[in-house]
């Protein structure tokens, strides 16, 4: 590499702190959806857990197999919900997911099994494109707006629609869940059939009782697909909040470094400029001495 002079290290010091300032900025603003994020994701998460807990105990009164989004059968056919984000300076937030479904999709191929996919997220799409998989739907630009429970019914409509006729036996999500305000996890949960995991543990005398009109199957059929659409919802909600947490996690890190490369390059600089002292002092005393 030629050697830089002095004009030209200071141009690129100057470009690392216009970066500086970009990231810096972009920081903040990460941290301040980041907070609005997690307000909403607290208020989701109780519900959720409350609506799961109420489907556990209506689901031991019924018999699995006369409800179709609780059937269980042999697995031939499973769709995978993988969310990422639409945008990237995320860190390894939307690597870690696309990595996550590509090990599924490998697991679930080597036995045999056929895997559809529903993508939710730019990053996810342009990755499955071209990868000769089935994808059922995608969308991209999910997250320009607030995430809404309109969007997750649709989607929530197309999953329980395409197990109740048996195109697919299983549907997991895919996704990023937060974990604290700087950490998130790689998650992969079942959405159907719905499997309450703790309701065959538990004796009869420790159910929730309720006092069900018009009838138990209506209730619950009308809470398997409020259940649906809100999880989906949830998991949306987890992913953007996670994804501010990772670009807020990123961008102080990117910040910090640019501060350690003006740091570094600003040494150099203060060497050149001493070299080219030198070196004209050099000029002028040879100049002197020639005339003398």
């Amino acid at each position: 590499m030629a050697k830089l002079s002095p004009r030209d290290i200071k141009r690129k010091i100057n470009g690392i702190k216009n970066t500086r300032r970009i990231t810096s900025a972009m920081k903040m603003v990460s941290a301040a959806k980041l907070r609005k994020a997690q307000n909403l994701l607290y208020a989701t998460r109780p519900y959720s857990n409350k609506l799961y807990e109420m489907i556990a105990d209506l689901s031991i009164y019924i018999d699995r197999d006369s409800h179709p989004l609780l059937a269980k059968r042999e697995i031939k056919s499973v769709d995978l919900v993988v969310i990422t984000a639409d945008r990237g300076l995320a860190g390894a937030f939307n690597s870690n997911v696309i990595k996550a479904a590509w090990k599924e999709i490998q697991n679930l191929q080597s036995q045999g099994k056929n895997v559809n996919l529903i993508l939710i997220g730019r990053k996810g799409v342009n990755f499955f494109k071209n990868k000769g998989i089935n994808i059922v739907a995608s969308y991209e630009d999910v997250y320009r707006n607030q995430v809404n429970i309109s969007f997750t019914s649709i989607v929530g409509e197309i999953l329980s629609s395409r197990f109740v006729e048996e195109k697919t036996d299983a549907v997991y999500v895919i996704n990023n869940e937060l974990i604290t305000s700087s950490t998130y996890e790689t998650k992969i949960r079942q959405l159907l059939p719905l499997e309450p995991p703790e309701s065959s543990s538990k004796k009869y005398d420790e159910m929730t009782i309720y006092n069900i009109e018009p009838s138990k199957e209506d209730v619950l059929n009308s809470l398997l697909q409020r259940y649906i659409n809100f999880q989906l919802y949830r998991a949306l909600v987890e992913s953007s909040t996670a994804e501010h947490s990772a670009r807020m996690i990123a961008m102080d890190n990117a910040t910090k470094n640019a501060g350690e490369a003006i740091r570094k390059w600003t040494i150099i600089f203060n060497k050149a400029r001493q070299e080219a002292i030198t070196t004209e002092l050099i000029d002028i005393i040879n100049a002197a001495e020639a005339i003398k």
